[in-house]
């Protein structure tokens, strides 16, 4: 009974089981971490916007309105489209243009805890690293939990959120920013895809062209948002008195202003995309029938007053100032072309033409993403369309890019090989090639003075037809008179063997003579019955070779 009710060893736990438990404080800090990220964004802008209405004179709700109102601009920042019925014509009016700059507090939030989730366990105190994608799956569960309940919460505020495009675009920035988190954690890997991808594709993306691709596409674009940086600063100096006085038309409040001034900083970089694809043609919309481009601005758009549409462009044709636009894409066409050229490698045209075609595709396909997130409707009716239409701006972007960017790369590949042609050039009219016999006899000599050795030369001269030098012949004295017997002749000596012999060694190969041992002769030695060793001839001293060098064999040109 005893044995029975005594209590024993206990049982070691099943390793699954012990992993899984060591593993769910990890997990659960990864999940606290994605919450906490989303929080924090949320706290920014609610002291941001209790700041502004504590400083307003005129309040329309209570702390409660703007609490909600926080949330609905959080919810902005992700692409969400909010809804706003206090409106003159009782209408709702959505506002989906998407403030960019915005956009990066969430992302950079979320990236952050991502990264920290993937670095936190060091394998220390029995602790296990959780993996890559478990920390990935926390960090968002974390963050779209708080992304529901801020959804729930802003539909009782002044501009509650579309459910439906919160339901997408929400997950869409979460999911990106946890990616490039764990991402960057990981110490940014650009190793083999995962094995569920096909192997085709894990072979094609390995090839070193997609690299260049990605970097020319990622060049052109930086110049063509640079170029429409540098169009919306020179529009807003050319209309300073329009933007000035819109800036202080809209309120006499300093914290409205200060407010006002937000909003333009936080458009800014819409602004910089709308001037992109001004410059590549397409324009943007500004409502429904009026577009500006640089041929001319059509139609009549009943815009608000902002300071930022005060720097648009005059109604009416383009002059020629509007189409020196042009030269933005220009520029980044030819961007696209130098990046797509790697210096020190030596492939085909084709080869360079089709990497400047794949890098303008890629500055296509992120100047389209561009304009789709940086338009949308801040109205109905006239202004249910605002911005740059996303598939005509990346239509546009591939044209231009693609026209100068091809023969740019091909020339600029042909510049950088040109030492490789005028060698082979020389060569051919050598007639030498990488199989005769001269350029064997030249790497065979190389081979010589690199080794420091004395080598006999394999060349050796033919025989010269006439009379031999005297030297050569040998004394042969004459016979007696009478006795009838010819001279023999001899025949002429061998001339001595020509050696090559290099300078730069300093090589003592005198032999050293070794002494005899004396004989002792006071006390023979009876060797009669010993064994007699058998004479072996004494090995030749040989040199090492040092400093020989093998010549690689080039490859024939195709």
């Amino acid at each position: 009974m005893t044995q029975v009710t005594e209590r024993g060893t206990p049982l070691q736990m099943a390793p699954r089981a012990a992993a899984g438990r060591r593993r769910s404080p990890a997990a659960a800090a990864c999940v606290l971490g994605g919450a906490m990220a989303a929080g924090l964004g949320l706290g920014f802008l609610a002291v941001l916007v209790i700041v502004l209405w504590i400083s307003s004179p005129y309040p329309d709700s209570g702390p409660g309105g703007a609490l909600h109102l926080a949330a609905g601009l959080w919810l902005l920042a992700h692409g969400t489209e909010l809804v706003r019925y206090e409106t003159l014509s009782g209408v709702p009016a959505p506002v989906g243009v998407t403030p960019l700059l915005l956009v990066a507090l969430p992302a950079l939030l979320m990236r952050r805890a991502a990264r920290l989730g993937s670095a936190s366990g060091d394998g220390n105190d029995g602790d296990e690293v959780l993996p890559a994608s478990a920390v990935f799956s926390a960090v968002t569960c974390g963050y779209l939990c708080v992304g529901a309940l801020a959804t729930v919460y802003a539909a009782g505020g002044p501009m509650p959120a579309d459910p439906l495009s919160a339901a997408w675009h929400v997950p869409l920035v979460a999911v990106l920013a946890a990616a490039g988190g764990v991402w960057a954690a990981k110490g940014r890997p650009v190793g083999p895809l995962p094995h569920w991808v096909p192997e085709a594709v894990r072979r094609a993306v390995v090839r070193p062209r997609y690299a260049l691709a990605l970097r020319a596409g990622a060049a052109g674009a930086l110049v063509l948002l640079g170029g429409g940086a540098l169009l919306v600063g020179a529009s807003l100096a050319w209309h300073g008195a329009e933007v000035q006085a819109s800036f202080l038309a809209l309120t006499s409040v300093w914290s409205g202003r200060f407010a006002v001034l937000l909003l333009a900083l936080a458009l800014l970089p819409n602004a910089v995309v709308w001037g992109a694809s001004y410059a590549l043609g397409p324009g943007f919309a500004l409502g429904a029938g009026a577009t500006a481009t640089p041929l001319g601005f059509a139609g009549a758009p009943a815009l608000p007053r902002f300071p930022l549409l005060a720097g648009l462009p005059p109604e009416g044709p383009g002059t020629l100032l509007t189409c020196a636009t042009a030269g933005v894409p220009l520029v980044a066409g030819l961007a696209v072309g130098w990046f797509a050229v790697r210096r020190a490698r030596e492939v085909r045209y084709r080869e360079t033409a089709l990497t400047a075609a794949l890098g303008a595709l890629v500055c296509a396909l992120l100047l389209a993403g561009l304009a789709a997130a940086a338009s949308g409707p801040l109205g109905s009716r006239g202004l249910a369309s605002c911005g740059p239409v996303w598939w005509a701006t990346g239509a546009a972007t591939f044209a231009w890019m693609l026209l100068p960017a091809v023969p740019v790369a091909v020339a600029v590949h042909s510049w950088r090989t040109r030492p490789v042609r005028q060698a082979e050039a020389l060569a051919m009219e050598a007639g030498d090639e990488w199989h005769d016999s001269g350029v064997r006899e030249l790497r065979w000599e190389a081979l010589q003075r690199a080794a420091g050795v004395l080598v006999p030369d394999l060349a050796q001269e033919a025989p010269q037809a006439g009379p031999e030098p005297a030297a050569a012949m040998a004394v042969v004295p004459e016979a007696p008179a009478g006795t009838g017997s010819p001279v023999t002749a001899v025949a002429p000596a061998k001339p001595p063997r020509q050696v090559t012999v290099v300078t730069e060694f300093h090589l003592d190969l005198t032999p050293i003579p070794v002494p005899p041992n004396p004989v002792d002769t006071s006390n023979p030695v009876d060797t009669s019955n010993q064994a007699v060793p058998s004479a072996e001839p004494a090995r030749p001293v040989v040199p090492p070779v040092a400093g020989a060098r093998v010549l690689a064999r080039r490859k024939p040109p195709a």
